[in-house]
C-alpha cells in the first residue's frame, strides 16, 4: 500500500511541478530559441508544453499502475460486503417508492 501511496504523490508533485518549470522557463527566457519569439508566441507556447506535460505525467501513473501485478491487491473483504449491502438496500429502496407515470397539475 505504500508503494501505492508513494507512486501518487511522485505523480502529483511531478504534475504540480512540471508545468510551473515550464512556464517559468518560457517566461524567463531560459530555453534556447525563445528570445526570438513573441510574448504571445511565448506565452501560447509554454501554455501548451505545460498541459501536454501533465498529460504525459498522466499516462505515465496510468502506465505505472497497469504495470503492477492484479494479485499483489487483495480486496477487503468488509468494504465488499458493506458495498454489496449498500446496494442492496438502494434496490429494495428503489423498488419500495411508488411511480408516479401520470402528470399532477
Amino acid at each position: 500500500m505504500a508503494g501505492v501511496i508513494q507512486k501518487f504523490l511522485i505523480a502529483s508533485m511531478f504534475m504540480c511541478a512540471v508545468p510551473i518549470a515550464i512556464l517559468y522557463g518560457f517566461n524567463h527566457k531560459l530555453f534556447p530559441g525563445t528570445i526570438q519569439l513573441s510574448p504571445h508566441s511565448v506565452t501560447l507556447l509554454s501554455g501548451f508544453l505545460a498541459v501536454i506535460s501533465v498529460n504525459v505525467v498522466i499516462v505515465f501513473y496510468i502506465y505505472m499502475a497497469m504495470k503492477e501485478p492484479a494479485s499483489k491487491h487483495e480486496p477487503d473483504l468488509i468494504f465488499v460486503a458493506d458495498a454489496k449491502a449498500s446496494i442492496r438496500q438502494s434496490e429494495s429502496n428503489e423498488a419500495d417508492l411508488p411511480t408516479n407515470h401520470g402528470k399532477q397539475e
